[in-house]
């Protein structure tokens, strides 16, 4: 199972960034940057067949693929901003790490008007 290697990626970087930085504070941080960074692609590379599992779904009730597209780019962005968040609140700057955060809620809430304006039309449309 891919979680046996992903935990113990974890538990192997996790030691040797605990025993680097006492010696070198920045090799540390940047031992967990590798290790965070290897797992981000490990486990991005396994959700390419829900995408496709996804996208077959939206075909066949015939949901345009702008829709799907747009909310996976939403899903995504939330991802990569608690990512980046979570790295820069390691490295001991919450400040930036809020602000990753708040960029993430802003660009999520620009990519979802589409739907929203969509999803009011098609309720316009319905009441009389």
């Amino acid at each position: 199972m891919e979680i046996y290697q992903i935990v113990a990626l974890g538990i192997v970087a996790t030691v040797l960034a605990v025993t680097v930085k006492n010696q070198k504070q920045e090799m540390g941080m940047f031992v967990s940057l590798v290790a965070g960074l290897v797992i981000f692609i490990f486990i991005v590379t396994k959700l390419q067949s829900v995408i496709e599992i996804l996208h077959q779904m939206a075909n066949k009730i015939n949901i345009d693929d702008i829709y799907l597209s747009t909310i996976l780019k939403i899903v995504g962005i939330a991802y990569i901003a608690e990512f980046g968040a979570q790295i820069c609140k390691d490295a001991g700057e919450g400040v930036i790490a809020s602000k990753i955060e708040f960029a993430g809620k802003v660009l999520i809430m620009v990519m979802a008007v589409p739907i929203l304006v969509s999803l009011m039309d098609l309720i316009i449309n319905m009441v009389p």
